[in-house]
């Protein structure tokens, strides 16, 4: 086997360790503008369909506007976080509804908001292959965004409540009616750097060859 072109310890710890932050966010640090620049250079490396190149980047750092955003999270999305925490019997995923929660009530003081839109019009009853064109050509994006955003001690976490209150958040952030929000992302420096890898079932027992049911 020849050489990895790159290092692949390191490469593995990054993919293995950006993880959905929430509770960690450094509410007090500020966030260069240079930064998300930098990671969003990055992210935009990512393949799109057809070469599109559609996706665009909201970045919100005024406090008036984030306050709106969070409203708009907040009205959607706390209730049914807070039910879904007290319901929930999994420890690890009681954990992350208790860290959503805790999110949620804050959102307004993460040092910067980051929207990624994509500028197409999806029509639902087009089908699942637009739908997967259309938002295969951001969510890559927003991954590498996240990665890189790990790699400078950065940390965010892939959040969609506020889409149900999307007219409110293009309102006031004078999103045209042609942009799609697919997500809002929190960004912050990270209170520490020591993220681990998650529990996850193993891959054998998910991966199907040639048939699906079939792991041979």
């Amino acid at each position: 086997m020849s050489a990895a072109p790159f290092d692949l310890a390191e490469t593995d710890r990054l993919l293995s360790t950006t993880r959905a932050v929430r509770k960690r966010l450094d509410l007090n640090r500020p966030v260069e503008r240079e930064v998300i620049l930098e990671c969003l250079r990055l992210a935009v490396q990512a393949p799109t369909q057809s070469n599109s190149q559609t996706w665009r980047w909201m970045v919100v750092t005024d406090p008036d506007k984030k306050a709106i955003v969070a409203g708009a999270y907040r009205q959607v999305g706390l209730a049914y976080l807070e039910q879904a925490a007290g319901a929930e019997k999994d420890p690890q995923t009681q954990r992350v509804y208790d860290s959503a929660v805790s999110l949620a009530k804050l959102l307004e003081q993460v040092p910067a908001m980051v929207i990624p839109c994509v500028k197409k019009d999806y029509d639902p009853a087009h089908g699942n292959a637009v739908a997967a064109s259309v938002y295969g050509s951001v969510i890559p994006a927003t991954w590498s965004f996240q990665l890189a955003l790990r790699a400078r001690g950065l940390g965010s976490v892939f959040t969609t409540l506020h889409l149900f209150q999307d007219g409110v958040v293009a309102e006031a952030l004078g999103i045209p009616e042609d942009v799609l929000q697919v997500a809002l992302l929190p960004v912050a420096y990270t209170v520490g750097t020591d993220f681990k890898p998650a529990v996850r079932p193993p891959v054998e027992e998910i991966t199907y060859w040639n048939q699906w049911g079939k792991s041979e």
